[in-house]
């Protein structure tokens, strides 16, 4: 593949904290190696700054492998930038050419409120999970993997899901900010093993209550969340979570 080098504007949100109204900073870049990721090239703005005396930018970042979702970016009117099925860490700068101008924003989320320039508070995910996210253990021995027999269809439909990061792509797409697909995908995951069975009815429950109560709004079915997901979380999970729900809520009286 032809590596190059290119000169680049980006158009970065700086914002203080999450009671500052912030804004786009505009910065010039030059001699960016069409093979480093978007991160990378961050990291090279930042050197720059710092050598300046300026405020570095802050944005989140861990494993770069595309593993954590941390690394939430809006790029150019997208979540992650344009590449399909890839988390910011893992585009590369091949994807922009010489000149262009980069827009760089936070997700723009109520449920996620801005720390620090790109850095959103994404801990509503984690009370979710707290809610529900859980299946009974034996706190003994670990159990052989193949002890409990599992369909092949259901077992790569659990896998399927359990992909998911967390990464918070699927909200910042939605126009209402919903959180169904990353609720659906971790409802899915264990209702679909027979280790999730003890909690099936009450994590639904539970977990839908805590996503209402963090304040995302509904599922618009347009699928922009399924567009724009890093690791392409499939819509039938969200089917599967209202089926989920509404048996759990019949047999609950709930």
């Amino acid at each position: 593949m032809e590596h190059y080098t290119m000169n680049l504007t980006l158009k970065v949100w700086r914002q203080k904290n999450k009671n500052d109204r912030g804004g786009f900073i505009t910065y010039k870049v030059k001699d960016i190696s069409s093979e480093m990721s978007f991160l990378e090239m961050f990291d090279v703005l930042n050197e720059r700054l710092i050598e300046e005396s300026e405020e570095p930018i802050a944005f989140d970042h861990d494993c770069r492998e595309g593993i954590c979702g941390m690394c939430s970016m809006y790029i150019n009117g997208r979540p992650h930038g344009p590449w399909e099925g890839t988390t910011t860490c893992q585009l590369h700068m091949r994807a922009f050419k010489d000149g262009d101008t980069i827009v760089v924003e936070p997700w723009r989320a109520n449920s996620f409120p801005v720390i620090k320039d790109l850095i959103v508070d994404r801990t509503s995910f984690d009370r979710i999970i707290q809610a529900g996210g859980f299946i009974s253990v034996n706190t003994g021995n670990a159990v052989d993997g193949n002890s409990i027999p599992i369909e092949k269809a259901k077992a790569d439909d659990s896998f399927a899901a359990a992909a998911c990061i967390g990464c918070g792509a699927c909200v910042a797409a939605c126009k209402n900010s919903s959180a169904m697909l990353f609720v659906s995908a971790k409802v899915s995951h264990l209702a679909l093993l027979p280790q999730g069975e003890p909690e099936k009815k009450t994590r639904v429950l539970n977990m839908i209550a805590q996503m209402d109560k963090e304040g995302f709004g509904g599922c618009t079915n347009t699928g922009a969340c399924e567009a724009v997901c890093p690791k392409e979380i499939s819509l039938d999970n969200i089917a599967r979570l209202n089926q989920e729900f509404i048996g759990a809520s019949v047999k609950t009286g709930k």
